[in-house]
């Protein structure tokens, strides 16, 4: 059995990287939901595993909402692995349009990407990205030119660099970037614009705007799991762990809760200043690490060839002295999780032993 099968079929499954396993627990009325048709394991960066518990209405609320915001219905490129939820999203869109998607390695090289490319035989292609796999591809000549045979590509699951939209842009591609997880059955902000049924609005948790999602893709809950539950849902809307903020209809994605650095007293955000690292270095991570004078401060691991002097400068310019880090660390590239994210926990670790 696969996934395709299994939500063909309507049999409740787990995905994982070793194949699908069946999970009719997940219905039980008391642990999990009575519609569950998917459990998504989440424990990815932040290390704390959690099921999300997907209805097929909710699936199928995501596809059908996806569609209309693409324009159209078609063939896929599957280019994430269906244990993440990218990648169910993916197989639960082609189920709806009847289509069947071309399968490449997750770890593609820029050639296999090209040869699955140009198996697809729709008149309409899409395929689902992540930003580690969308650099990889713009180094490529060949792959670029397969990036601009499809009607649409999502870029989500992280933060994007402004060298993907710089260069989609100059390319013609017909890029998306994405915003949503687990909870959310994937991507349901795209380029900053609720999809249609999705409300997204602000909750104040300690002085930062706390999002909050309201839709019909919203998740059923976790298994096995009624006060993260409750903590989470309620009367079909997902609490997020993210803060930003809405204006005019326009989402902003500022950065995860945990990502909030007091140093000093002041409150720096690391995702605003990864950002500004990312414009000049081809990777860039940042959080805060204890320390016994500012209480956390700043760290940062970089790739690339860029001075800590003219980082630290940039840093300072758009965001003042407070966000600079103190703490660097170089490497030629960042570990990164299996979904294409950084690995948060061992970078943390290694910051915090410089």
């Amino acid at each position: 059995m696969d996934v395709y099968h299994a939500l063909q079929h309507g049999i409740p499954f787990e995905a994982t990287a070793h194949g699908v396993i069946e999970r009719p627990e997940i219905t039980d009325e008391h642990r999990g939901h009575p519609d569950a048709i998917a459990v998504v394991r989440t424990s990815g960066s932040t290390g704390t595993p959690k099921q999300t518990l997907l209805t097929a209405s909710a699936l199928a609320a995501s596809a059908e909402a996806t569609a209309q915001r693409i324009g159209g219905q078609g063939q896929w490129l599957l280019a994430v692995g269906t244990q993440y939820v990218a990648g169910l999203a993916v197989v639960s869109r082609s189920v709806q349009a009847g289509t069947v998607p071309v399968t490449i390695d997750p770890g593609f090289t820029p050639a296999e990407f090209v040869a699955g490319t140009n198996q697809l035989d729709h008149e309409f292609t899409a395929v689902s990205l992540v930003p580690t796999q969308m650099l990889r591809l713009l180094d490529d000549n060949a792959a670029i030119i397969a990036l601009q045979s499809f009607s649409a590509i999502l870029v989500g699951g992280a933060a994007i660099p402004q060298r993907i939209t710089e260069t989609a842009n100059r390319y013609g591609l017909n890029l998306y970037r994405t915003y949503g997880m687990s909870e959310t059955c994937g991507g349901c902000v795209y380029d900053g614009i609720p999809l249609p049924g999705v409300t997204v609005d602000t909750v104040q948790y300690n002085g930062v705007g706390r999002l909050r999602i309201t839709g019909p893709m919203v998740a059923a809950g976790y298994f096995d799991d009624p006060e993260m539950t409750a903590t989470h849902f309620h009367d079909g809307a997902y609490l997020t762990d993210d803060y930003g903020a809405v204006n005019n209809g326009v989402v902003e994605i500022h950065g995860r809760l945990d990502d909030v650095i007091n140093t000093g007293g002041i409150k720096v955000s690391a995702a605003k200043i990864q950002q500004v690292l990312q414009r000049w270095v081809p990777e860039a991570f940042v959080t805060g690490v204890p320390d016994d004078e500012w209480g956390d401060r700043v760290a940062a691991v970089v790739t690339g060839d860029t001075s800590e002097e003219i980082l630290a400068d940039a840093v300072r310019s758009a965001l003042g002295a407070p966000a600079v880090p103190k703490t660097w660390l170089r490497l030629e590239t960042l570990p990164m999780l299996e979904n294409g994210k950084p690995d948060r926990i061992t970078l943390t670790k290694w910051l915090i032993k410089e």
